[in-house]
């Protein structure tokens, strides 16, 4: 005669708790990752922070979706980068918003004949007081960096009111009357402006990686489940 009062095995629970399971680990192994991707990015933002630059031309002559273009230190001749007109791209610095500056340099070689150059950041009440500087007797410096993708959350850019949301590099371009534009931006390291403004703003002083912190967090959470799931199967045999 069977025993009508064991406890049923409980499906259903075992079901979610596997399907939770595997969430928060894959949840975990891709912060895991991550963590390993961020640790390149630092590791190369080190290294080319005490590199020397290299031509701009040259290094735009090679294949443009490698790896090896985000955050190289390139130079090159822009001296009208502080008297041509500009675009705001919205921007957000230690906590204050503003606009990075962005307007175009001219290339007179490589495969390109044009690039657009962040100039750098200023706050908002600040913007309406830029003034054109003096043309630049030398080149500039600064690093190479990829243009964003949009998502949901990113704002159409606004053209007519010359605002910004994210760095479209093909409409940006064509606003300011750029040239066959190259597929990357020059984020400005120097000069400086004599007025002080934008600020260059080229790569963050400090670049969070909390990725090793995140993945304890989710694999910490498996654990707790696991642990959970366990606790009630033990309660429901002693009852």
């Amino acid at each position: 005669m069977s025993n009508s009062s064991s406890p049923k095995f409980p499906l259903v629970l075992t079901v979610l708790t596997a399907i939770a399971l595997a969430i928060l680990i894959g949840l975990g192994m891709w912060q895991v990752k991550r963590l390993h991707w961020k640790e390149g990015v630092l590791t190369r933002i080190a290294a080319l922070r005490a590199a020397p630059p290299r031509n701009l031309a040259a290094v735009l002559r090679e294949p443009l979706d490698g790896p090896d273009l985000d955050f190289t230190k390139v130079a090159a001749d822009c001296p009208d980068i502080e008297t041509t007109p500009y675009l705001r791209l919205y921007a957000v610095r230690d906590a204050v918003a503003g606009y990075r500056i962005i307007t175009l340099c001219r290339l007179s070689e490589g495969p390109f004949g044009s690039i657009l150059v962040d100039r750098g950041f200023v706050r908002q009440e600040q913007a309406a007081g830029l003034t054109p500087g003096a043309t630049l007797a030398g080149p500039v410096m600064g690093v190479l960096r990829k243009g964003d993708v949009r998502n949901f959350v990113t704002p159409p850019n606004d053209e007519r009111a010359n605002l910004w949301y994210w760095r479209d590099i093909a409409a940006m371009a064509r606003t300011l009357g750029a040239p066959r534009p190259a597929p990357t931006f020059l984020m400005l390291q120097s000069p400086a402006p004599k007025a002080g403004l934008p600020a260059p703003a080229p790569i963050p002083a400090d670049i969070p990686n909390n990725h090793l912190q995140y993945a304890v967090t989710w694999f910490g959470l498996a654990a707790a489940l696991v642990g959970v799931y366990l606790a009630s199967l033990w309660r429901r045999r002693s009852s």
